[in-house]
C-alpha cells in the first residue's frame, strides 16, 4: 500500500512539473534533470556539494547557453545562491555560494579596477594611507589591542638542540585567552633577524614541516616565533575548535603576531631589529600580508601558496572581518602591496588558487613596486606541478629568500639537523 502511494504521489508531482512547463507556469523542471541535460549536452560529470532534491528551476531551459558551459552555470547557481568550480576540463564542482571566493577572470578585472585608481606613485601613496587607517578599523584591532591583559609571559625552560634552541612562550592575552607558541634561536651569539610565523591550518604548530622550517632558518641565524591559531592546539583547550570559525579569530591571531613582535622587539637583546620578517603559509600567508599592513616594523615578508586576487581566505581566521571593504574595495595582493618597496616573496602553485600568480597577481605587484624602482625587490617563485602544502620546494623557496634578504647561513642548511619534538614538548610552559 505505502508503495502504491509512493508511485502515486510521485506521478502526480511529475504531473504537477510537467502542468507548469509553460509560460503561465514559468516553465519550471525539476533542477536534478536540468543538471543531467547540461552534463549530456557539454559532455562534463558534475559533483555537488549542495542538495538538489526537491529544488525546481523556473525558465529552467532558458538559462543554458548551447555556447558556453560556464554561462550556463552562472544562470542557474545563481538563483540558488550556488557556485561552480572547475576541477578539470571534464569535472565541475556546485557549491554554495562562499563570500571569500571568486573565480580568476573576477580577480583580473578588480585588479584591473584597482591599477585604474592609481598611475603614479603620488597616486598610489594616497591609496595606501587610505587603505592602513581603513583595514585597521575594520579589522578593529586597536579596540581588541586595548583591551588585552598586560602581563609578562611564561617562558619555559631553553631546550638545546643541533645550532639552535627552542623556548616555548605563553601570553595572556584577554582574561583566561592565552597565546601559545614557541621562539627558536640560534646558538651562535650576536644580533640576529626575527621572524615572525603565524600558523595555516595544517593540524598543529608541532607538525614535522613547520619545525623543519622554523629549525633550519634558526641553525641559519634568525630567531622564529610561531603560534597556535585561535582555537587550534593549546587555544583549543580554552576555548573550543568552534571559536576558530568565528570573526575573532581573525582579529586574535593577528593580534597574537604584533603582540609577540613588541616582546620581541623590547625584551630580546638579541633581535637586529633592520631584519625583521614574517613568513607563513596557507592561512598564516593571509596573516602574512595582513601584518605587513598592520605595523612598519617588518622589513621583508614571504607569503606561501595563499596569494590570490580571487580569493580572500577560506576561514573567518582570514576574512572574518571585512578588510576586503577598505577603500571601497579591495584585495590581499593590494594589501601586499602597501609593503613596497621593501621585500617579498610570493610563493605560488599549480594545484590550488595561486595557480594565477605568475600571471595575474604577480605582473599587478611589480607594476607597483615599479612605482619605487624596486621591481627587483618582489619576486615569485612558482612551482606548477605541486599543490597546497609546505612541502620542501617551498620551504627551500623561502630559505633562499631569506639568506638573500637577511644574509642567514647557508653552509648551516640542512633540515636533517632539526630535532622533532614532541607535539607535548612545545606545549609545555613549566619552568
Amino acid at each position: 500500500m505505502r508503495y502504491l502511494f509512493f508511485l502515486f504521489f510521485t506521478a502526480m508531482s511529475l504531473t504537477m512539473v510537467n502542468a507548469q512547463n509553460d509560460y503561465a507556469g514559468n516553465y519550471t523542471r525539476p533542477v536534478s534533470d536540468v543538471m543531467k541535460d547540461v552534463e549530456k549536452h557539454f559532455g562534463v560529470k558534475f559533483k555537488y556539494n549542495v542538495d538538489t532534491a526537491n529544488y525546481v528551476l523556473p525558465f529552467a531551459d532558458y538559462r543554458i547557453r548551447p555556447y558556453s558551459l560556464e554561462e550556463t552555470l552562472t544562470n542557474i547557481c545563481k538563483y540558488f545562491d550556488w557556485n561552480w568550480w572547475k576541477q578539470n576540463d571534464k569535472t565541475y564542482k556546485i557549491k554554495p555560494y562562499e563570500y571569500p571566493r571568486r573565480h580568476v577572470d573576477e580577480g583580473e578585472k578588480m585588479l584591473g579596477y584597482l591599477s585604474s585608481l592609481y598611475s603614479s606613485k603620488a597616486e598610489w601613496e594616497t591609496r595606501k594611507a587610505v587603505l592602513k587607517q581603513e583595514v585597521r578599523r575594520l579589522l578593529g584591532i586597536d579596540e581588541f589591542l586595548d583591551s588585552c591583559v598586560k602581563k609578562a609571559p611564561i617562558l619555559s625552560k631553553v631546550k638545546k638542540h643541533d645550532g639552535y634552541t627552542t623556548q616555548n612562550i605563553c601570553i595572556e592575552m584577554t582574561p583566561g585567552q592565552h597565546l601559545f607558541g614557541t621562539i627558536y634561536t640560534p646558538l651562535k651569539k650576536g644580533l640576529h633577524p626575527l621572524i615572525i610565523c603565524p600558523d595555516g591550518h595544517w593540524v598543529t604548530r608541532s607538525r614535522e614541516d613547520e619545525q623543519k622550517r622554523l629549525g633550519t632558518l634558526a641553525r641559519m641565524g634568525a630567531v622564529c616565533v610561531d603560534f597556535d591559531l585561535y582555537g587550534y592546539g593549546q587555544s583549543e583547550a580554552e576555548v573550543g575548535r568552534e571559536a576558530h570559525r568565528t570573526d575573532r579569530a581573525h582579529v586574535y591571531q593577528a593580534a597574537c603576531g604584533l603582540l609577540l613582535l613588541d616582546y620581541m622587539w623590547n625584551n630580546r637583546k638579541d633581535i637586529d631589529k633592520n631584519r625583521v620578517g614574517v613568513n607563513g603559509g596557507s592561512g598564516g600567508g593571509t596573516h602574512t600580508v595582513l601584518l605587513t599592513v598592520l605595523d612598519d616594523r617588518f622589513t621583508a615578508a614571504a607569503p606561501t601558496v595563499n596569494l590570490a586576487s580571487h580569493f580572500d581566505g577560506g576561514c573567518p581566521c582570514e576574512s572574518g572581518r571585512p578588510v576586503q571593504r577598505a577603500g571601497g574595495g579591495t584585495c590581499n595582493p593590494e594589501l601586499l602591496a602597501m609593503f613596497a618597496p621593501k621585500p617579498v616573496s610570493v610563493v605560488s602553485d599549480g594545484g590550488d588558487w595561486t595557480a594565477s600568480v605568475p600571471e595575474l597577481e604577480f605582473p599587478y605587484l611589480q607594476r607597483i613596486y615599479g612605482f619605487y624602482d624596486a621591481t627587483d625587490k618582489i619576486e615569485n617563485v612558482h612551482l606548477p606541478n605541486e599543490r597546497h602544502d609546505y612541502g620542501i620546494n617551498k620551504r627551500m623557496a623561502n630559505y633562499e629568500f631569506f639568506i638573500k634578504v637577511f644574509n642567514l647561513d647557508r653552509s648551516m642548511l640542512d633540515e636533517s639537523k632539526v630535532t622533532i619534538q614532541e607535539k607535548a614538548e612545545l606545549e609545555s610552559i613549566k619552568h
